[in-house]
């Protein structure tokens, strides 16, 4: 059966279980904006003609719903495509062994710096390998297929990088499968188990276990393999087009849901074999296990480093560009909702009954 907005159905059916002052308050505001995605509760623009007049209703933007990230994850594609140099990509995923999952899951604000562990390791390696600085995106996730709580990160890092001594760029940077897996491995391994150690020592790690067993677990995780995965790019349009998987994506689509009642929600997911199999949760443990997934608020969905961060972004693109030999595009203009709906369902919902375009009248405020 395919259902309509089914999150927006199960979280207002469970209103009563997450609306409460012992919820996060990131959890209480996002769920509560999901529940009113495409409503006037949000408020409104205002179109009309000389005939008609159309309310189009605010939707949420909010990570948790799965109807709002198609257009924004379009709309980031095409200015991540005018703002990157058209260069072979990487992708790596770090990921942890599943023993540290909980430590990070009860300490969000740990959680919070693991994209900055996670590009201090490749610009690291970068440095020493070919003493370049390289533009790094990390996009941070929490959740599996299950659901259930899998902090990993996907970066995403050029395939050349810039050595700033000689003001000039640096093709073909290697990531050898082999030899720069292992390292990249280790180094990850190392300055994960480093940070938590250094978070016990100052006791900003909240966990049932004492001070003594938490050192032990993590010098036996220290001590094992760690799962990586590289993956190569040969364009900039297969990269975005990875990326675009990722950014704002939600933790559970639409399509996936097979049964909900008020006694149960069943969703399918892809088994180790990727053979389709159903999870079943109680509406309120899905609710539960969905909140965890929430980020907090300022807490964004992709990260910038290296040559993208923030503070070096403007002085090093123009340079980088030069250096390739490459023209940098101007900024798109942001995708409107009409022209969403005219690419996708060849539907111009600007024109009225009598077939007259009609224009922008006004707004209407949300609903306190």
């Amino acid at each position: 059966m395919r259902y309509e907005h089914p999150v927006k159905q199960i979280l207002i059916a469970t209103r009563s279980y997450w609306d409460r002052p012992k919820s996060r308050p990131a959890v209480r505001q996002n769920f509560d904006k999901v529940t009113k995605c495409g409503t006037l509760a949000l408020g409104a623009e205002v179109y009309a003609s000389e005939t008609e007049e159309k309310l189009v209703p605010h939707t949420c933007k909010v990570r948790p719903c799965p109807s709002c990230g198609h257009r924004a994850t379009l709309q980031w594609q095409r200015e991540r495509w005018c703002a990157l140099p058209d260069i072979p990509y990487v992708g790596i995923v770090f990921t942890m062994p599943d023993v540290l999952w909980p430590i990070f899951q009860k300490n969000r604000h740990l959680l919070h710096d693991l994209p900055n562990v996670g590009a201090a390791v490749i610009q690291q390696w970068a440095k020493l390998k070919y003493g370049v600085r390289v533009p790094i995106m990390v996009i941070p996730h929490t959740f599996g297929g299950e659901l259930n709580f899998n902090s990993h990160l996907h970066i995403l890092v050029s395939v050349g990088g810039l050595l700033e001594s000689e003001g000039r760029w640096v093709n073909s940077l290697v990531f050898d499968e082999d030899e720069d897996k292992g390292k990249l491995m280790r180094m990850w391994r190392f300055a994960v188990i480093t940070y938590l150690r250094a978070a016990v020592k100052a006791k900003v790690l909240a966990s049932d276990l004492s001070p003594r067993e938490l050192r032990i677990r993590l010098k036996k995780q220290y001590e094992r393999w760690w799962s990586i995965d590289i993956d190569h790019f040969a364009s900039k349009k297969h990269f975005l087009r990875y990326a675009g998987r990722y950014v704002r994506r939600p933790p559970i689509a639409q399509h996936r849901f097979v049964k909900i009642t008020d006694r149960e929600v069943r969703f399918w997911t892809n088994d180790k074999i990727q053979k389709r199999v159903n999870i079943s949760y109680t509406p309120e443990e899905f609710v539960a296990t969905l909140a965890e997934h929430v980020p907090d608020r300022y807490q964004h969905g992709i990260r910038y480093f290296g040559l993208l961060a923030p503070g070096s972004r403007a002085r090093t693109s123009a340079a980088v560009f030069a250096l390739l030999g490459q023209q940098k595009r101007s900024r798109p203009r942001r995708l409107s909702w009409a022209y969403s709906l005219r690419r996708d369902f060849g539907v111009d919902p600007l024109i009225d009954r009598c077939g007259e375009r009609m224009r922008w009248v006004g707004r209407l405020k949300p609903r306190v």
